[in-house]
């Protein structure tokens, strides 16, 4: 099972970092095609990142976060 609840063209996903509820539109513009930092698409079965999961990963992986 999934967790992705889908339409026609928006979804609502839970993160797969924290688990919060956010929105993703892969048939138009989505908040990822902004940012600077990308990832592969999933290929475990868990989903995309949250906002917040995406640039805290990005920074630990790029060392900006890491304090």
């Amino acid at each position: 099972m999934t967790n992705r609840l889908e339409n026609a063209r928006s979804r609502r996903l839970a993160c797969a970092g924290c688990g919060d509820d956010f929105g993703c539109n892969p048939s138009g513009p989505c908040w990822c095609n902004d940012e600077a930092f990308r990832l592969p698409m999933p290929v475990d079965g868990s989903d995309c990142l949250c906002p917040d999961c995406l640039r805290k990963l990005a920074g630990q992986r790029t060392g900006a976060g890491a304090a």
